[in-house]
């Protein structure tokens, strides 16, 4: 093993920082359903203890994002000194969180909450005090995300967009086979109802074999209709996972269904499977429910 092999790999940290209600909370989520581990509310004197837990740590904490924001009151006005320090051992990147006053009173006022900083004042005040004290921290910001037109939605997949790893799925479907005589999966988006084809239940030398089998699989897939339905089916699904992506739905299911779950559910699953797994930004998962519950 050589000297550079014993060294522990130095991971990302990124800080969250910006004005109350511009969707620090949406960010912070967003990042966490990215692999991120995400500290919230840590006062800026807490950056270099860990900052030295993620050198200690290693590939155990490869991305981590905190959250930093005036909650901390009187701490805050450390954080431009503890930027500065933290980027002298290494690269830190800064996410500054922005939104135009009006949106932002709108926004305080749909949640009937008061502005940390508004004190005996107005959210008007609250947030005008607020730009003052941001304002040396987002000259400084890597990234600056106006979210005044944005939803929760839009604002989750422009984070991914940002801080998702190079190549990384951004949604995971799951395509699950199932028997209708044990009933529907409570978690599925989508039903495909398979009993159409013939069963192979009826023939004897396929009846203990299953649709992972090769020889269930080429009856399964030859039979009237199967080809026709999977490729329509698979097509359809085209603009449905580009739509849960543009959304921000990270996971959806897929249910095949036959009477038992041994045969044709299985088979079609598998071949669903196949032909989805090419679907840019999604990471496919095939499972079997009931196989192997007759």
């Amino acid at each position: 093993m050589t000297e550079d092999d014993q060294t522990p790999q130095v991971g990302e940290m990124l800080i969250v920082t910006g004005m109350s209600g511009a969707g620090r909370s949406t960010a912070a989520n967003a990042l966490e359903d990215l692999g991120w581990y995400v500290v919230d509310n840590l006062p800026p004197q807490m950056l270099k203890p860990l900052l030295d837990l993620t050198e200690i740590a290693g590939g155990a904490l490869p991305r981590v994002a905190v959250v930093v924001d005036v909650r901390g009151r009187g701490l805050f006005s450390e954080l431009p000194e503890a930027m500065r320090a933290l980027r002298s051992r290494r690269p830190i990147r800064v996410l500054f969180l922005d939104a135009s006053d009006t949106v932002l009173v709108r926004r305080f006022e749909a949640v009937r909450r008061p502005h940390p900083l508004q004190g005996d004042g107005t959210i008007v005040d609250g947030i005008r005090a607020e730009r003052t004290r941001l304002a040396p921290v987002r000259e400084d910001a890597d990234v600056i995300v106006d979210t005044s037109a944005l939803n929760i939605h839009q604002l989750a997949t422009r984070v991914a967009e940002l801080f998702a790893d190079e190549g990384a799925a951004r949604h995971t479907l799951t395509i699950m086979s199932f028997g209708f005589k044990y009933g529907l999966p409570p978690d599925a988006d989508h039903v495909a109802d398979m009993r159409f084809l013939p069963n192979p239940y009826w023939h004897e030398e396929l009846r203990a074999l299953t649709g992972e089998d090769d020889a269930v699989r080429d009856v399964v897939l030859a039979a009237p209709g199967a080809a026709t339905f999977i490729e329509a089916y698979a097509a359809s699904l085209a603009p449905v996972l580009e739509g849960y992506q543009r959304e921000n739905k990270r996971h959806s299911v897929i249910a095949v269904g036959c009477t038992g779950g041994k045969h044709r559910s299985v088979a079609t699953a598998r071949e669903l499977a196949s032909r989805l797994s090419a679907t840019p930004g999604v990471a496919v998962r095939l499972t079997h429910r009931d196989l192997g519950r007759e």
